[in-house]
């Protein structure tokens, strides 16, 4: 079968990022994450089935999510952990903890959960200037643990499939950086660097990996959808119709869809010049697109014990 990228809908998110799964009920959920700061729905929910897209508000901006082993959500808001659950047409925050709610434009950016159940979260410098931001693990008793720290903006938090080895992007470092994974603790060790994109068009934004244990990236900047074995070299590259694609996730009913994110965003608060001068969004930017046809399948996104 030839490999298919197609719009599967036209939601021109200011900062789409952060799909999740559900393996349960076959649905993709999604974030606009900085959408609160103009208006717009933060929190995106699609039924590949039906067609039905359902969209929600929410007060501040939100870095990540991901479904609950009880029900509903947790994420990682601007100014720390919260839950998150959906009463018709609207969404009902409980605060959980803080996290580094004191120090002036930082926020909790891309978060994925562990298959023990543990949220991790790490932060950015909303300027993409200063190394000022933690990497932080939400247990399912709730408590919280800062794992690494020095850190401008993380994105792409992710586990090889034997849950040694844990993946994670600083974006305008331009490094990914592999750890060694202790999953009975959640601990962190051995940092050193997997890949770099310091020769690449694009930087590293969103990331999963696949049950072969291929890391996916979506690099924001070159529009490029990397595939990289697990000894960091690149296995393979697939161009988007849009240049700023955010983040990636395997879905459908046999993990074999690819869902990307993008964004329509052209003003960007960032005091280097990476990004391109834009009048006006790319066509397409900002939408949810998906990857058919390529034989490989994801995995099942773990849950939050709490």
């Amino acid at each position: 079968m030839a490999v298919t990228i197609e719009c599967v809908l036209d939601c021109q998110n200011h900062l789409g990022e952060g799909p999740v799964w559900d393996v349960e009920e076959g649905r993709l959920y999604w974030l606009d994450c900085t959408g609160p700061r103009f208006g717009l729905d933060a929190v995106w929910r699609l039924d590949p089935k039906t067609g039905k897209v359902e969209s929600w508000a929410l007060p501040k901006d939100i870095g990540a999510m991901a479904l609950r082993e009880s029900g509903g959500m947790v994420a990682a808001m601007a100014d720390g952990f919260y839950f998150i659950d959906i009463k018709g047409d609207k969404l009902e925050l409980d605060l959980i903890q803080e996290v580094d709610a004191d120090i002036e434009r930082t926020r909790l950016n891309d978060g994925k959960v562990d298959r023990r159940g543990r949220f991790f979260a790490g932060g950015m410098d909303d300027l993409e200037e200063l190394k000022n931001c933690g990497l932080y693990r939400l247990d399912p008793d709730l408590s919280v643990t800062k794992v690494e720290d020095g850190l401008m903006c993380t994105n792409g938090p992710c586990w090889s499939p034997d849950d040694k080895t844990f993946y994670i992007a600083d974006t305008f470092i331009e490094e990914f950086w592999a750890y060694d994974y202790d999953i009975d603790t959640g601990n962190l060790s051995n940092k050193r660097v997997h890949a770099s994109t310091k020769e690449d068009e694009g930087v590293a934004d969103g990331s999963t990996v696949d049950a072969e244990g291929y890391m996916w990236n979506a690099q924001l900047i070159s529009g490029d959808l990397v595939r990289y074995a697990p000894d960091g070299s690149i296995d393979m590259r697939i161009g988007m119709p849009v240049k700023n694609i955010t983040s990636v996730m395997f879905g459908g009913d046999n993990l074999d869809e690819i869902y990307v994110t993008s964004m329509a965003r052209v003003k960007h608060p960032a005091v280097h010049d990476m990004f391109a001068v834009q009048a006006k969004p790319q066509f397409q930017a900002g939408n949810l697109f998906k990857v058919t046809g390529l034989g490989i399948k994801g995995l099942p996104e773990p849950r939050f014990g709490g």
